[in-house]
């Protein structure tokens, strides 16, 4: 019986590809570009099973922020200074260890077309979300095997 109630609870890894999705925070939450934390993670579950949740922030992010984003399951990672570099090197490694099948990079920042680029070279399928069509990276969007743009409310 138990084992049932583990195959019915337990993600189809053998089919549902698992998603690692990577945000550049100073970059994404922006006044101008209004992102919510939720479409975020829904974009990033309907790319596959959501494994890793990271929002990327510098020490100038709001409590509010942080605290909106664990109540959302993200897992926070505050920098003394530029995200981009913790960003890039924590989701090339996990792109390269085969912890993720889907890598999602949400940024306009063209720093992280490497990151993709490599990626892709390990077998992850890569995806670039932009904030907004005013905030899409022209770079990122060519170097990943899809584009997403987020759509602002109203």
């Amino acid at each position: 019986m138990f084992d049932r109630v583990r195959t019915r609870l337990a993600p189809d890894t053998e089919t549902e590809p698992t998603v690692g999705l990577f945000v550049d925070g100073p970059n994404v939450f922006r006044d101008e570009f209004d992102v919510d934390l939720d479409d975020l993670r829904d974009t990033a579950g309907e790319l596959g099973r959501v494994g890793v949740i990271r929002l990327y922030l510098d020490e100038h992010a709001t409590p509010g922020l942080i605290q909106a984003a664990e109540a959302r399951g993200f897992e926070v990672i505050v920098t003394s200074g530029d995200v981009d570099v913790k960003l890039a090197v924590d989701a090339t490694a996990l792109a390269g260890d085969a912890t993720i099948d889907r890598l999602a990079i949400a940024s306009r920042d063209t720093d992280f077309k490497p990151v993709l680029e490599h990626a892709g070279t390990r077998g992850v399928k890569t995806y670039a979300i932009a904030p907004g069509s005013y905030g899409r990276s022209d770079a990122l969007r060519n170097a990943a095997d899809e584009a997403v743009t987020l759509e602002p409310d109203g």
